[in-house]
């Protein structure tokens, strides 16, 4: 088997399991010591899928994609692209409903509670718009709002 085909079954281990013992590993791939070095060399420096740990267990830190992808994109993509930088952010949830608008239901025609359920949402919009809002959903009467979004 050659080298290209031994990682592949490597890294699909290590997605699965997410850590493996060197010893097992020898033992599962018949790998001798000079080859296991270069996986741990490949997988750890050069493609960054993988840490040791106290040099017993590597450790999977990969993502979840395909792995001729992962090969791919760990061995071209620089790494600040892989490890975007975090935001810290005031984040503001509302939720918004008509009033009674069961009972309302009960006393409107489909077509007519419609109507007011729309201009209830759209006096709504211009509202939540000039404070810089976003609607992320409606539901039925109600509105999921988000403030400090995107």
């Amino acid at each position: 088997m050659d080298y290209d085909a031994i990682l592949e079954q490597v890294i699909a281990l290590l997605q699965e399991e997410k850590r493996l013992s060197y010893r097992v590993l020898k033992r599962r791939l018949q790998l001798d010591d000079d080859l296991l070095e270069d996986l741990k060399e490949d997988l750890i420096y050069a493609k960054q899928l993988a840490i040791d740990e106290d040099g017993k267990v590597l450790v999977w830190v990969g993502g979840v994609a395909p792995q001729a992808d992962q090969r791919r994109l760990a061995s071209t993509a620089p790494p600040a692209s892989r490890a975007p930088e975090a935001e810290r952010r005031q984040l503001t949830v509302l939720f918004c409903d008509l009033v009674d608008s069961t009972a309302l239901a009960s006393q409107l025609d489909p077509e007519e509670l419609r109507e007011v359920v729309r201009a209830y949402q759209h006096t709504c919009a211009k509202v939540i718009q000039r404070f810089d809002g976003h609607i992320a959903q409606y539901l039925g009467d109600g509105l999921l709002v988000y403030f400090g979004y995107p």
